[in-house]
């Protein structure tokens, strides 16, 4: 089935009580992206925004480095998954018969299917300075994300990855069962919306691993908030590329890791030293 979500019967036990109904739940489908007739990859995703997800892959893997280098984008439905088949010009095509992987990418799956560690942490794209943030409008983005997770609101069961600016808001909001997948479907967007992503946030509702710092750098955001925590091969990443990497973002504040300098309180308190 090719949409994103379904009910599904189910059995239900509570307090030693059997009942019976429904839930809704992700749908999770294959992917497969190919390029002027060959197989790049095929990832496990919620088949929702394939042309967004086609882009933004594309542009993280490195594929491409414009939207415009694809000529042509097809969403071809088949019976047991979905091919998402692009037609390249010709040095494009050439770059990939360098990159050429064939893979089966598990749920969220990031650089599955990698063949040499070099690839795994290549370094990251280094990113403009952009803009400052305040406290309070980090806060406000990720608050604002939960009402806009239609697929989330239904299943509790999908990552979100929005791209917030200070004077639009919620630019791009897009939703999957792999935290990557969603990561990749924002930059599709925002490629394709031809956005610059210098000064805005791009906000995750997952952990912060290396992959999605790439990814983030891709897209060329200085600024990267999550609810969760990252890895330590995430921090250096992001150090590296100049990227402001913001995690454990709660309701009642968050921690900055790396690039502090872009969170500024707009009148910055006065700091009493107390001697003993």
């Amino acid at each position: 089935m090719h949409v994103p979500v379904q009910a599904i019967d189910r059995e239900i036990w509570r307090d030693g009580v059997a009942s019976e109904g429904t839930r809704l739940i992700p749908e999770e489908t294959p992917l497969a992206l190919t390029y002027n007739g060959g197989t790049y990859a095929v990832m496990m995703g919620t088949p929702q925004n394939l042309e967004d997800f086609a882009v933004g892959f594309s542009l993280d893997e490195g594929i491409i480095t414009s939207v415009d280098d694809i000529k042509s984008l097809d969403v071809i439905r088949l019976d047991d998954g979905i091919e998402l088949r692009m037609w390249l010009e010709q040095d494009n095509a050439a770059r990939i018969s360098e990159r050429r992987r064939h893979i089966a990418g598990p749920t969220g799956c990031g650089i599955c299917g990698i063949d040499s560690i070099a690839e795994a942490i290549r370094p990251a794209a280094i990113v403009s300075q952009g803009h400052t943030f305040t406290p309070d409008q980090v806060m406000m983005a990720m608050q604002t994300i939960a009402p806009l997770q239609a697929i989330n609101i239904q299943t509790r069961a999908a990552h979100a990855a929005a791209f917030w600016s200070p004077a639009n808001g919620i630019v791009a909001l897009r939703e999957d069962v792999g935290r990557h997948n969603a990561l990749d479907k924002l930059a599709g967007s925002l490629a394709r919306s031809r956005t610059d992503a210098s000064g805005g946030l791009v906000l995750l509702t997952s952990r912060v691993s290396v992959e999605m710092v790439q990814k983030t750098a891709a897209i060329g955001a200085p600024v990267m908030v999550a609810v969760s925590a990252p890895t330590a091969l995430a921090v250096r990443t992001a150090a590296a590329a100049g990227i402001t990497l913001i995690a454990i973002a709660r309701s009642d504040g968050f921690e900055v890791f790396t690039h502090q300098g872009r969170i500024t309180a707009p009148c910055a308190p006065e700091i009493i030293h107390v001697v003993a």
